[in-house]
């Protein structure tokens, strides 16, 4: 059984996109504006003039804050590992997990 899909209108860089969603019309508008957003930083430093290469380096922006964001769910996870090991050592031994 697969999710309904959902058709939202959005425009990135000044064009209008029709995207076929499973996602929450309001998700896809958002993921949009990101993108719009990003190809528009990229824009205003004026070094670049062709689109799609704008394009490019906004995807490349886009990608780094993800590889940022699971960077910091890993350094989190191994974090909270940490700290529920040194509980557990402070725990008496009957109360310790094997």
């Amino acid at each position: 059984m697969s999710a309904k899909k959902t058709v939202v209108s959005v425009t990135i860089g000044g064009d209008e996109y029709s995207l076929k969603s499973d996602r929450p019309a309001e998700y896809t508008r958002a993921a949009a504006a990101h993108v719009d957003r990003a190809l528009k930083e990229v824009l205003a430093t004026g070094a670049i003039v062709e689109t799609h290469k704008a394009a490019i380096l906004a995807a490349l922006a886009i990608t780094d804050e993800l590889f940022q964001a699971q960077q910091g769910q890993r350094d989190m996870a191994e974090h909270l590992r940490a700290m529920a090991a040194e509980l557990s050592r402070l725990l008496p031994p009957a109360k310790r997990r094997t």
